[in-house]
């Protein structure tokens, strides 16, 4: 009882069980129904045709009198396959006719019989001799009686062989349902614990476990395959997050002491003299820096999210590119290096013009930053090209560049070279310019430019030549 009422409880089992009981009175009304209409339709013909024997008879009846009327019946009697027929007198006693006996009672009320009465046949078959039948009962001035009747046995035999029939495959219904729960819906339901249990491990902390997928390539595969990618962005997050949570700690504890530090100057300092004045801007710049970095991560995760404000629409990024080379043209002339631009006159997109100029600036921004560590003459080239696929923005200097089993690393929050840590900044520019490639379905790479470094941005035109096209 606890097993079935455990089976009960199970999605899978209540569905087959209903479907069932639905198929079944579906099946048994309808069986009933065509039984019902087929069994009516059988007596009406028969009570017609008894009706039109019964006017012939009395036609005899009026013209030849009884005597007519007996013989025309035992004549009718006697031939193959004919109806029932009897003639009784007034005391009962038989006649003419073909029926051996009747049900008692059937006789004593003129008209058709209410319901089926049973009568025995003449033959020499023990077995072939009781059936059932309707008649019509006519009653004659002179107390005798006439039965015309038809013979049902062939209906109730019809009848009772739908009925063992439907009872059949009403069985033979239940056994598939079970044989198809035993090899289809338990496999299944196996397939369902075992997916519980790696979901239940997975809710007590192991984001390693995997939703087991068997290959047939069904729903339930899909389902897991797609829980499974899920589960992997999750702990890829989680390992990203707890990554920057280290990376924040690690790098706020030196400006942190840094500003501590100046706070104590300036509370050592004599307040006639300027050094807390020194103190209090150094603490300052500090805070600055560290504004500057949340900004940093707050931009970052918005981008991440999807959530930043900018919307995609058509933009002429080589304008955009022309304009961060303008506006980092002084700075470049204040370091004493030069800033080319290699583009067409326009080329429109579809991207973000916020984050477009965003990732330019950062750009241009490191590249003039660290080349101007190198004792030569610094150069800074921004390229744009594309084809019908694609197109691509790249930013190529002269600097020390970085070497090849570092370029990865320097995509990582906070992560910074050893000879950067000196100069000022995050470590946040080129994780937000890869963000910003990620939002754009595009992606970065870096190269050497032998010698400095070249970052690559690829954006797919897809987007561009579909908006386009509704336009």
């Amino acid at each position: 009882m606890a097993r079935l009422k455990a089976l009960m409880r199970m999605t899978a089992v209540r569905l087959s069980a209903l479907y069932f009981l639905l198929f079944a009175v579906c099946a048994v009304v309808l069986v009933f129904y065509v039984t019902a209409t087929a069994s009516s339709i059988l007596e009406t013909q028969s009570r017609n045709a008894i009706s039109g024997e019964i006017s012939e008879l009395s036609q005899i009846y009026r013209t030849s009198g009884i005597i007519g009327l007996v013989r025309t019946i035992d004549r009718r009697a006697r031939q193959p396959g004919a109806s029932l027929y009897l003639v009784t007198d007034a005391t009962g006693r038989i006649i003419a006719g073909n029926v051996a006996s009747l049900q008692a009672g059937v006789l004593d009320d003129p008209g058709f019989t209410s319901q089926a009465f049973a009568y025995e046949r003449f033959t020499e078959e023990p077995s072939d001799r009781y059936h059932i039948a309707i008649a019509d009962v006519v009653a004659l001035p002179n107390g005798m009686r006439i039965l015309v009747g038809r013979d049902t046995t062939e209906q109730a035999r019809f009848r009772a062989i739908v009925q063992s029939a439907l009872i059949l495959a009403l069985a033979l219904m239940g056994a598939a349902a079970l044989l198809a729960w035993f090899f289809i819906g338990r496999r299944a339901l196996q397939r369902l614990d075992r997916m519980s249990a790696s979901s239940a491990r997975i809710l007590s902390g192991d984001l390693t476990e995997r939703l087991p997928v068997t290959g047939a390539g069904d729903e339930f595969d899909r389902l897991s395959e797609n829980l499974n990618i899920l589960l992997a962005r999750v702990a890829l997050l989680q390992e990203g997050l707890q990554q920057v949570s280290d990376n924040i700690a690690h790098d706020l504890k030196t400006p942190l002491t840094r500003l501590r530090n100046h706070a104590e100057q300036a509370l050592a300092a004599p307040a006639e003299t300027g050094d807390t004045r020194e103190a209090l801007e150094g603490m300052i710049a500090e805070a600055d820096q560290m504004i500057r970095t949340f900004d940093a991560l707050l931009m970052i995760s918005k981008v991440e999210a999807g959530s930043h404000a900018a919307l995609k629409g058509d933009v002429d990024v080589a304008a955009i590119v022309a304009d961060v080379a303008e506006l980092y043209e002084p700075l470049a002339e204040e370091v004493g290096a030069e800033i080319e631009v290699v583009a067409p006159e326009s080329l429109t997109v579809l991207a973000s013009r916020e984050l477009i100029a965003q990732a330019v600036s950062n750009l241009v921004d490191n590249a003039l930053k660290y080349a101007a560590t190198c004792e030569r003459e610094i150069r800074v080239v921004i390229s744009l090209t594309a084809d019908e696929r694609i197109w691509r923005l790249a930013v190529a200097d002269n600097g020390p560049g970085i070497p090849a089993d570092k370029r990865e690393r320097v995509l990582e929050r906070f992560y910074r070279l050893d000879q950067s840590r000196s100069m000022p900044g995050s470590g946040l520019g080129l994780s937000l310019v890869q963000a910003i490639a990620a939002v754009h379905d595009g992606r970065l790479t870096l190269e050497d430019a032998e010698p400095g470094l070249k970052v690559v941005l690829e954006f797919p035109r897809e987007e561009a030549a579909r908006s386009d096209g509704q336009g």
